[in-house]
C-alpha cells in the first residue's frame, strides 16, 4: 500500500447492491467505445444507451472503473477505455476466456482505495471459513486503521453480500426459490473462490477456495507477478504467495498449488525455481511488463 493510498478516502456499498451480471461488462465496454459522454448526455441518457435503470446504471460505471475498463476522459464526466479495456475489448469483448476473467479479478482485488471491501477480503482476511458476521468484525478492525471515517454496519454488510454474489451462484447461497430476474451469476463466479462450507441455525458459513492449477494460463500469472515485481528479477515464493495483491492472494492459493503453476512456467522457460538455504525463489528471464504478458495472452488465443 503506497502512502497516497493511505491518504485516499476508502469506498464502501459503490456498487449500489448490484454485484456485476454477465454481459453488463462488454456493454459498457461497447457503448464507452461508441461516445465518451455516455454517463452525463442528457439527451440520450444512460439508462436508453444501456437499457438500465438508474441504480444499475450507476453501479455499471463503478464496476467498470474498479476493473480497470475505464478511466476519466479530458471533458469532466466523460470517460474512456482505458489500454486494458481497449485490449480486452479488442481480443474477448465478450468476456468468455478464463484468462479474461482472472485478470478483472486481479484488478478488482488489488483496488485498495475503490473496492476497499474486496481488497480487504483477498490481501487482509485471513479466515479460511467465515460468516458474514466475522468479517464485518474483521473489517472493522482494518478500516480503523486506515480511516478516521465512521462505516455503517449496513455498509459493509451490503459489500460483504455482494462480495458473495461476486463469486458464488444465487442457487447456491440460498434453499428459496429464486427469480430469474435474480439468478444471473457474476462472470467470476467461474474462479470458484468461494463455496458454502456449511449452514447452522440459520447461519451460513463460507470457505476460500481456489481453482486448478490447470485453469491459469502462463501469461496471466506472469502478468501480476511482473506487474508487483517492482523491477526485480528474483522473487521469493513467500512473496508470491502472501504478499498484497500477489497471485497467492488474488487466487486464494496455497503453496502445493502455487508450486504447481509455477512449474508449468518454468517447463516454457519464462521462470526458474531455485531453492537455496530454506530460501525458495523464481528467477524470470526477463522482466516483461503487465501489458506485454496481457497482449502475449491474447495472442496465443488467436494463433
Amino acid at each position: 500500500m503506497t502512502e497516497t493510498e493511505k491518504n485516499k478516502e476508502l469506498k464502501f456499498r459503490a456498487h449500489e447492491s448490484f454485484y456485476i451480471r454477465k454481459g453488463w461488462l462488454s456493454k459498457g465496454m461497447k457503448n464507452v467505445a461508441k461516445k465518451n459522454d455516455l454517463f452525463i448526455d442528457k439527451n440520450v441518457p444512460a439508462t436508453v444507451s444501456l437499457g438500465l435503470g438508474t441504480n444499475m446504471v450507476k453501479s455499471l460505471k463503478y464496476w467498470l472503473g474498479v476493473t480497470g475498463l475505464i478511466e476519466k476522459d479530458t471533458k469532466k464526466g466523460c470517460v474512456k477505455l482505458s489500454d486494458f479495456g481497449k485490449t480486452l475489448f479488442e481480443n474477448d469483448k465478450y468476456l468468455e476466456e478464463m484468462g479474461t476473467i482472472q485478470l478483472l479479478q486481479y484488478k478488482l482485488a488489488s483496488n485498495f482505495c475503490e473496492a476497499t471491501s474486496w481488497f480487504y477480503f483477498f490481501n487482509e482476511f485471513n479466515f479460511i471459513e467465515f460468516t458474514k458476521e466475522d468479517f464485518i468484525l474483521e473489517i472493522r478492525k482494518f478500516i480503523s486503521e486506515k480511516s478516521a471515517k465512521e462505516i455503517q454496519d449496513s455498509s459493509l454488510a451490503s459489500d460483504f453480500e455482494c462480495i458473495i454474489n461476486t463469486y458464488l451462484s444465487k442457487h447456491k447461497t440460498t434453499e428459496e426459490e429464486i427469480d430469474p430476474e435474480n439468478n444471473i451469476s457474476c462472470p467470476l463466479a467461474e474462479l470458484n473462490l468461494i463455496s458454502v462450507a456449511h449452514k447452522k441455525n440459520g447461519i451460513t458459513t463460507y470457505k476460500k477456495t481456489s481453482s486448478s492449477s490447470l485453469s491459469f494460463n502462463k501469461w496471466i500469472i506472469l502478468a501480476i507477478i511482473c506487474d508487483n515485481a517492482k523491477g526485480k528479477l528474483e522473487i521469493s515464493i513467500d512473496d508470491l504467495l502472501n504478499a498484497q495483491c500477489n497471485i497467492g492472494k488474488c487466487f486464494n492459493l496455497d503453496s502445493i498449488l502455487l508450486l504447481d503453476i509455477l512449474q508449468n512456467i518454468e517447463k516454457s522457460g519464462e521462470l526458474k525455481i531455485i531453492r537455496t538455504a530454506g530460501l525458495d525463489v523464481i528467477q524470470l528471464t526477463k522482466l516483461f511488463s503487465f501489458e506485454d504478458c496481457v497482449q502475449n495472452f491474447y495472442k496465443e488465443l488467436n494463433k
